[in-house]
């Protein structure tokens, strides 16, 4: 290739770019009712161990949303059945969110799911392509990280 300067790192746009509505992982949460976000809040409870519940502002750290689009996933999970509020033992004037029976068997579920279509998503693979794309997106996600951190 020609002797210009390689581009070190990712374009001007700092956030990575949003994955269209077909691609696979989102049929298999639609297929269950759900869509990522959902799916992140499920599974940030999920990953909290028992008593599986968390503050919506602990939500909101894992998450990374604002509070008012926490406050719209939790009220659409709730309705749901999926999630349950109640006051902080602790706190209150604070609030819990917790998964609920059918949220939990839900969650399980739908991990291995997930896990299994992301197998099947890298099936076209070999280990060696496997290696070098995780190192390439590896080294494409650090981009993010540098802008975010300057």
């Amino acid at each position: 290739m020609g002797g210009g300067r390689r581009r070190r790192c990712c374009p001007a746009r700092h956030t990575p770019p949003s994955l269209p509505s077909p691609w696979p992982r989102n049929a298999v949460f639609a297929a269950r009712g759900l869509n990522a976000a959902s799916f992140d809040v499920l599974a940030t409870l999920r990953r909290s161990g028992p008593p599986y519940a968390l503050s919506p502002s602990a939500l909101i750290d894992w998450t990374m949303v604002t509070s008012g689009t926490m406050t719209n996933r939790i009220d659409r999970l709730e309705s749901a059945g999926l999630v349950s509020r109640s006051p902080d033992p602790s706190d209150g004037r604070a609030s819990v969110v917790a998964l609920t029976g059918e949220g939990f068997t839900l969650i399980d579920a739908l991990i291995g799911e997930h896990v299994a279509n992301q197998h099947r998503l890298m099936e076209g693979l070999d280990k060696a392509e496997r290696a070098e794309l995780d190192r390439l997106l590896a080294k494409w996600l650090a981009c993010f990280e540098e802008s975010s951190s300057a």
